[in-house]
């Protein structure tokens, strides 16, 4: 069940390899027309620009996740800590519950 389970392996010849013959067709252009021309651009990467309030609103966005996430982290560790403390007090009155059955 837990076994990998390997594909059989391929039986074909190692010999020469053909490459499929694919015809090749020159573009149509319609008749009168000349070809569009083509841009050439100093880089294909799109440029962002922000804006003044483009760039508040991506600063209050961050520090809303920020905070958010700052929450979350914090909510968990009293939570952690909180059940920490629960189970010290816990081992602490069974201990002395058991130490004094033994007293007597």
């Amino acid at each position: 069940m837990f076994t990998p389970k390997y594909p059989p392996q391929d039986t074909a010849s190692l010999g020469t390899a053909t490459a499929p013959a694919f015809p090749t067709q020159a573009p149509v252009q319609p008749s009168g027309q000349a070809p569009a021309p083509v841009a050439t651009a100093a880089s294909n990467r799109p440029t962002v620009q922000l804006t003044p309030g483009s760039a508040l609103a991506l600063a209050a966005g961050g520090g809303a996740v920020v905070l958010v996430v700052g929450a979350v982290l914090v909510s968990m560790l009293l939570a952690v800590a909180i059940t920490a403390t629960s189970v010290a007090v816990c081992a602490v009155v069974l201990r002395s519950i058991l130490n004094s059955e033994r007293n007597r």
